[in-house]
């Protein structure tokens, strides 16, 4: 009984992020989080109703990580911009649980936030109800995509293996046949190389905001 009223769900939350950073969602379970906190399964069922019910608070902790700046006066485009910034520095420390923000957009508090936010500031560009919509599953999926295959080794990796792997992967580029694939054994360096993780959400979200504004302009366009 001692044992159950240490528990506190955001504590039991945090554990299971941190074991799910460490070796994967579906290692995540009740069972999981119950043996790190020395407590039975069965203590974790008035936090939790189930494995779906501990998923769907570990999609809202996710989100919640989003801090949304304050509506301001500056183009659309521009706080669009920093809401999805806002969104990948949420999930960028996190891409082994990323997957979960499909959970959570419209299923918890944080992310109906993230997601009325956007879906206001694209019609505010000129977008119908119906193109909101469709562009917000996208941003959804690109910014949870650049999330999980964000380059670098993965947290807690060996810095001499990465280095290893960094080396192997360039030499067998640089092996390929320069006659069929030129563009690919120029490039061997940087593709190897892992890029600047900044630099990569940078312009991850620079291409997605691309996309958004010339889709509002041209669908404004057409309305004329």
């Amino acid at each position: 009984m001692a044992a159950q009223k240490r528990l506190n769900r955001e504590d039991l939350l945090t554990t299971a992020l941190a074991v799910a950073d460490a070796e994967g969602l579906e290692a995540v379970t009740i069972r999981r989080v119950a043996q790190q906190h020395d407590v039975t399964p069965m203590a974790l069922y008035r936090h939790f109703p189930d494995k779906d019910g501990l998923l769907l608070a570990l999609a809202d902790r996710l989100l919640s990580g989003a801090a949304l700046p304050e509506p301001d006066d500056r183009p659309w485009y521009d706080q669009l911009r920093d809401v999805l910034v806002a969104f990948a520095e949420a999930l960028r420390p996190h891409p082994n649980a990323a997957v979960l923000a499909f959970r959570g957009m419209v299923t918890t508090e944080a992310g109906l936030e993230i997601t009325d936010r956007s879906l206001a500031l694209m019609a505010e560009g000129g977008m119908s109800i119906e193109h909101c919509a469709e562009t917000a599953s996208h941003i959804l999926g690109s910014l949870v995509a650049l999330a999980i295959v964000a380059p670098g080794p993965p947290p807690g990796a060996d810095p001499e293996e990465a280095e290893d792997a960094v080396r192997a992967k360039r030499a067998t580029l640089l092996a390929l046949s320069p006659r069929r694939y030129p563009h690919v054994v120029a490039a061997a360096e940087p593709l190897a190389e892992c890029a600047d993780t900044g630099v990569y959400f940078d312009r991850g979200i620079e291409m997605i905001m691309s996309g958004i504004r010339d889709a509002a302009r041209a669908e404004t366009a057409a309305s004329r």
